[in-house]
This record gives C-alpha cells, structure tokens and sequence, in this order.
C-alpha cells in the first residue's frame, strides 16, 4: 500500500471521527442559536471561497482570467434569471465552451 492510498484511509477515518464526536459531545442537547447561525454563515462563505479559487487561480498562484469568468458570468446570470440548476450548469458549460473555442 503507497502513501497515497494510507493518506486517503487516514482522512476517511479522521473525518468519520470528527462526524461521529459531534452527537457523542452534545447527546440530545442542542447546539446554541449563536452557533447555529455561525454554521449557517460558513457554508455559503465556502462555496463562494471555493468557486472563486476556481475561477481565478492558476497553477502559479497568480491571479488568471480566462474562459472560466465568462461560464461564471452566464452561470450568475442564470442565476439571477432563476433558472433550474440543471439549465444554469448548461448554460455555463457551453458558454465557457464557446469562448473557448472562439478565442
């Protein structure tokens, strides 16, 4: 077994560990609304963190524009139009396509 793979095992227990301290900590009382409304805040903040590292990092760690901004622009669009995820994610993937292609 190589290192890769005894990492991997390793993170999938740490994780299950760290899932599983939750209700063996708390039992069956309740988090506080304060960190609740903590958590609340944190998962939209990573989304947007990750997307946006996504889109505008390289492989330099320098900032890049490319074809990528131009699905997310027509993805925010879609978006804002409210339109099914399914056409959103579409719509951005031909989009980055084509001006992939075009330019």
């Amino acid at each position: 077994m190589n290192a890769t793979w005894i990492t991997i095992i390793l993170l999938a227990v740490g994780t299950f560990l760290i899932k599983a301290a939750g209700p063996l900590v708390l039992g069956e009382r309740e988090l506080p609304e304060r960190l609740r409304s903590l958590i609340a805040l944190l998962v939209p903040a990573l989304l947007a963190a990750l997307i946006v590292t996504e889109v505008f990092a390289g492989d330099d760690r320098q900032l890049h524009l490319d074809f990528r901004l131009v699905g997310l622009g027509v993805a925010a669009l879609a978006l804002f139009l409210r339109l099914p995820m399914i056409a959103v994610i579409l719509l951005a993937a031909g989009a980055t396509a084509l001006a992939r292609l075009l330019f």
